[in-house]
This record gives C-alpha cells, structure tokens and sequence, in this order.
C-alpha cells in the first residue's frame, strides 16, 4: 500500500473514529471502541475498499499515532480528538511536564487574547511536549502561532491534566493567564 492510500485511509478513520460514527452506521461504546471487523466490512459497504491488514498498516505507520489498537486486535479506537458525543474516553489523570506547547493560526490569536484556549467542538483542548509538532499542527489552519502553557502553574492550581494513548495532553480549556506566546514565525 502506497502512502496516498494510507493517508485516505487514515483520514476515513479520523472522521469516522473521531467524529462522525453514524456516517457508517457504527455506534462506538463510551471509550470510542468499535469491532474492526465490523468497521472494515461498513467502510467497504460504503465505497472505502480496505481490509484488516490494510487498516492494521495504517495505525502501525500513523505518525501521530492516532488509532489505538486494542491488546487482542479486534477493536479499534481513535486515542484523542473526540467531538462525537457517543465518546467520552475516561483519560488517566496525570502531572504534566512544566511546559507543553500548542500551535495555532494568527488568524486565532484574538479570540485566544480573549478567552484562551478552549476545546471548541472537541471534548478537550490538545497540547505537546514538542514545540516543532505544535508548529506543525499550527501550520495546517494558516500563518503558525506557537503558545507555551505554563503547564506545572496550572497543575499546581488545581487544573487536571491528561494523555491520551498517542501521548497528546488533554486539558478541558487553557485560561489566557497561563499562555505565553513563544513564536508566530517559522524559519
């Protein structure tokens, strides 16, 4: 399989996964799983000809790692970036590291400048202990705009903190006191 076809592939799972199950007429459980063999034989019901092995290539070879499979290989899941409301992944709490980074458009910042940063459609807001993959994420809605999050501030006020499977911090929204803006430019 050529990288075009994992990447429609991968996309397929995204907006399935994450946003849209009932487009394919699957129902997730409230952690997002649903049966592979069940997701494979819809998705080609609905034109999207893949089979399990294509789809177990797919979530080896994501980068971002967006796809978790379960121990025995029957389910799958998306590990972050949930706006259905058939999803509510119970994350593990847990103390993040002092700084974590997320990136934006400048087309955004004044709505950030006003009321941080704050989930949207999504159950949460997406950070990361990488600044140049916060870059990136920024780069794809426009002129990139990285922001620093006191992170241990936040923790230490009370604010809880997760990761998700993929190793994306997940935190309900980011309060402009606790925002630093790092960079808008990229070399």
């Amino acid at each position: 399989m050529n990288k075009k076809q994992r990447d429609e592939i991968s996309k397929l799972l995204s907006y399935v996964l994450r946003h849209a199950p009932e487009s394919m007429g699957l129902t997730l459980d409230r952690d997002g799983w649903c049966e592979v063999d069940e997701l494979v034989g819809k998705a080609n019901a609905n034109g999207h000809s893949f089979d399990r092995q294509a789809l177990e290539e797919v979530v080896e070879t994501n980068e971002k790692k967006r796809f978790t499979l379960s121990e025995d290989g029957q389910r799958i899941r998306a590990a972050q970036g949930h706006s259905t409301e058939q999803v509510q992944v119970q994350h593990i709490e847990k103390e993040p590291p002092a700084w974590l980074y997320h990136g934006t458009a400048s087309r955004f910042m004044a709505s950030i400048e006003t009321q941080g940063l704050i989930a949207g459609s999504r159950h949460h807001v997406h950070l990361t202990e990488d600044p140049e993959t916060a870059l990136s994420v920024g780069k794809r809605y426009g002129q990139p705009v990285l922001l620093a999050v006191d992170a241990k501030g936040m923790f230490e006020a009370g604010v809880q903190f997760f990761q998700a499977d993929n190793g994306v911090w997940l935190v309900e929204a980011v309060p402009i006191e606790w925002l630093t803006k790092v960079a808008d430019t990229v070399s």
